[in-house]
């Protein structure tokens, strides 16, 4: 009954089988090993990118970070929701990486940015001066911090009001699988088609050992990206390892396979949880995230019995009565089944 986080979820034996096959013998390093060929090919073909720069990292801070060091220069500002992962919880490892800039927080319900308070902030910062922050670049999560999802249509509109204003867009798809499954779109759809210039591609939440991809879209920054991912310490020497992993996590799109376990739990979880008494859903659950609200004997329960979840009280200082419940390719239906049961008393 392990719900705090994806991120403490095991590695699938697909994973690990890869690794050990790339672990025989000799590779080059700095990621001049033939398994990153395969990748590269492979991430083109998905997201029919022929001409795509593919880059790997290790954490999902340093691909948003990196990917917004090549959007905007320390001048700069770069929009996103107010509860963007790269707001709420990457130590400002953004601005680092910016060389100084800063995020501008954007409204909207449910971890969405609203379109309209999106035109009311660029409206402010068309009006800069050599005084003000210089407006750079968008980032959308997708899926969101609250466990909601962008549709291609929605994130289309955003970009176009963005690329309207001159600037750069990014998506942080560390829950990228899921929002694909939970919508039926093609990557294509929901990146670059959708106006996306840079794609962090997410693998560390649906099950991998640690490994994510920078896609850019045009590949105009690519040398810069080399350059930055060196001097941010974050180009492996043993690249070898990183690339197996995404090897075979594309291989047979086990990727959509475990994000769609991971999001069929939360469903389960959800329907659970607003068939109890007192049990309400906080936010809409398209993917993997669930925030409910439900008794207090309830979380009192199901933490004697050693379930694992989040209370938004000591999370945040939020309700009292709620929770953050985030499932995982490896939740499993009697998992969720036992943990309703305890709620239910």
């Amino acid at each position: 009954m392990f719900f705090a986080s994806d991120n403490a979820s095991p590695v699938p034996a697909e994973v690990l089988d890869a690794l050990a096959r790339a672990n025989d013998g000799y590779q080059m390093p700095y990621g001049a090993d033939t398994v990153m060929d395969g990748v590269r090919a492979r991430l083109r073909e998905v997201f029919e990118a022929p001409q795509a720069a593919v880059y790997l990292v290790a954490t999902g801070t340093a691909a948003n970070s990196l990917s917004l060091g090549l959007l905007c220069p320390p001048w700069g500002t770069v929009y996103c929701h107010r509860t963007a992962h790269v707001q709420v919880d990457e130590c400002n490892a953004p601005e680092f990486f910016m060389g100084g800039a800063k995020l501008t927080l954007v409204d909207g319900p449910d971890g969405r940015v609203d379109p309209a308070a999106l035109e009311a902030v660029l409206s402010r910062g068309m009006a800069a001066s050599v005084h003000n922050p210089q407006p750079a670049a968008l980032t959308l999560t997708n899926a969101t911090e609250l466990g909601t999802v962008y549709t291609p249509d929605q994130i289309a509109a955003l970009t176009a009001q963005a690329k309207g204003a001159g600037l750069g867009t990014h998506l942080d798809g560390a829950r990228f699988a899921n929002a694909l499954v939970a919508t039926g779109a093609t990557p294509a759809e929901m990146t670059w088609k959708a106006g996306i210039d840079i794609l962090s591609f997410g693998g560390t939440k649906n099950g991998l050992m640690g490994v994510e991809a920078v896609i850019l879209f045009d590949p105009a920054k690519s040398a810069e990206f080399e350059l930055r991912r060196k001097r941010g310490a974050h180009l492996f020497s043993k690249h070898r390892y990183l690339s197996a992993q995404m090897e075979a996590y594309l291989d047979g799109d086990l990727w959509l396979r475990l994000a769609g376990q991971a999001n069929r739990a939360a469903r389960r979880l959800a329907d659970g949880i607003t068939a109890l008494p007192g049990g309400r859903l906080m936010h809409p659950v398209e993917a993997n995230i669930v925030f409910a609200e439900f008794p207090e004997a309830a979380h009192t329960r199901a933490k004697a019995a050693g379930a694992s979840f989040y209370g938004l009280r000591d999370l945040n200082g939020g309700s009292p009565l709620g929770a953050r419940l985030v499932t995982s390719w490896s939740t499993t239906d009697a998992e969720v089944d036992t943990f309703l049961g305890l709620l239910a008393g």
